[in-house]
Formats: structure tokens, C-alpha cells, sequence
């Protein structure tokens, strides 16, 4: 099992959960986290520190889509830097906080 960032984080970026990831299985594009599944050990201290509630269980039925984002996941994290420290969300985050339909603005 694995984590899996969600469309939440897309527009945000807050960077609480790499924090406290012990096996630093976080990993930076311009406006979204991802999360390396053969890196993460499934410990779950992610989930609690993400102030927005984009980080869920690989098999959490009430996300729509779920497999859409487990492979996102898998793909961007294989293509983007790792990133191990705290930085400081996107400038307006806040204003993107739980907004529906963000995909397309994903920047790969």
C-alpha cells in the first residue's frame, strides 16, 4: 500500500507533509506534490499534516478517480526532483483551497 496526493494539493502545494516523511518520498513540480510509490512505507504521518486534506490511502473508495491519481503519482514522481524540506506554499494557495476541477491546471 501507498499514499497518493490528490487534486487538492494542485494550486497549493503546502509542503507540511514532507516535513515529517521519513523516507522522503516526496517529490516537487511547479504546482503539485507527488508521491513515489515504490518509495513510500506507508507510515500515514503525511496525511494528518496536510492542511488540505490532498493526501489519502491507495485504497480509499471515496475518491473519485483513484486510480487516475495513483498513477499520476507513480509518473510525476519518476520525472520530478525529490524534495525533502519544508518550503512555503504557493502564494495563493488559500484562494485554490478545496476548489473542484483542477486537473487542467496541473503543470507537468
Amino acid at each position: 500500500m501507498t499514499h497518493v496526493v490528490t487534486e487538492n494539493c494542485i494550486k497549493c502545494k503546502h509542503t507540511d507533509c514532507v516535513k515529517v516523511c521519513p523516507v522522503d518520498c516526496f517529490y516537487e513540480g511547479p504546482n503539485f506534490l507527488a508521491i513515489n510509490p515504490d518509495e513510500c512505507i506507508d507510515c500515514g504521518v503525511c496525511i494528518p499534516e496536510c492542511p488540505i486534506d490532498a493526501i489519502v490511502v491507495d485504497n480509499d473508495k471515496t475518491v473519485p478517480n483513484l486510480q487516475f491519481w495513483i498513477d499520476l503519482n507513480g509518473e510525476l514522481a519518476s520525472k520530478w526532483p525529490n524534495i525533502t524540506k519544508q518550503k512555503p506554499p504557493l502564494p495563493d494557495a488559500a484562494e485554490w483551497k478545496n476548489k473542484p476541477n483542477k486537473i487542467d491546471l496541473l503543470e507537468r
